[in-house]
């Protein structure tokens, strides 16, 4: 019987095929390091959140130490280090919503969806998450469920709160931590 010689296998630790989109979205940007930002942008948009491998590859592209883009996508809110959840919910705590009971809202919805603030796997279907201004301060407290905005957040009216929020988040039944 003639032996079957498997091909060489890759060297530990090289870089995984680049991913041609990405090439694409890099090529369309110049390939210049000053559109790091853009590039991230478009990455996320094509991914859904920006993995390590993607990172890797915007870096080698780009020709930018890996530290640097990894620097950049963990600086800016927006960008996602790992994968989401289905649904996201983004309370706002700059300073207007933040008086206005920004932090109260942020309390309920961990209650109302069994899940801790800033957990990014949330409880598998949910995330909650804070940020630190989403431009709508005259509007304040607001938040962002599914990208859509909620603005001006009945908290002194607990009841009508209740309503705005069960049209657009559901309760979970169990309480954060398991049953007790």
């Amino acid at each position: 019987m003639a032996a079957t010689l498997l091909p060489p296998s890759p060297a530990e630790g090289a870089p995984p095929p680049p991913d041609a989109r990405i090439s694409h979205i890099v090529r369309r940007h110049g390939a210049r390091p000053g559109e790091l930002i853009e590039v991230l942008h478009r990455v996320q948009e094509l991914q859904g959140w920006l993995p390590p491998q993607a990172l890797a590859q915007v870096a080698r592209e780009l020709q930018l130490p890996q530290a640097r883009v990894y620097g950049v996508a963990s600086f800016y809110h927006l960008f996602r280090l790992r994968a989401p959840t289905a649904h996201r919910c983004c309370v706002c705590l700059g300073t207007a919503c933040f008086v206005k009971g920004g932090a109260e809202l942020a309390a309920q919805l961990e209650r109302r969806l069994a899940l801790r603030l800033d957990d990014p796997a949330g409880n598998g279907a949910w995330s909650l998450e804070t940020v630190s201004c989403l431009g709508a301060c005259s509007q304040a407290p607001v938040l962002v469920v599914d990208g859509q905005l909620e603005a001006q957040l009945p908290l002194d009216q607990p009841e009508r709160l209740q309503q705005r929020l069960a049209a657009r988040i559901p309760a979970v039944a169990e309480p954060i931590g398991g049953k007790g």
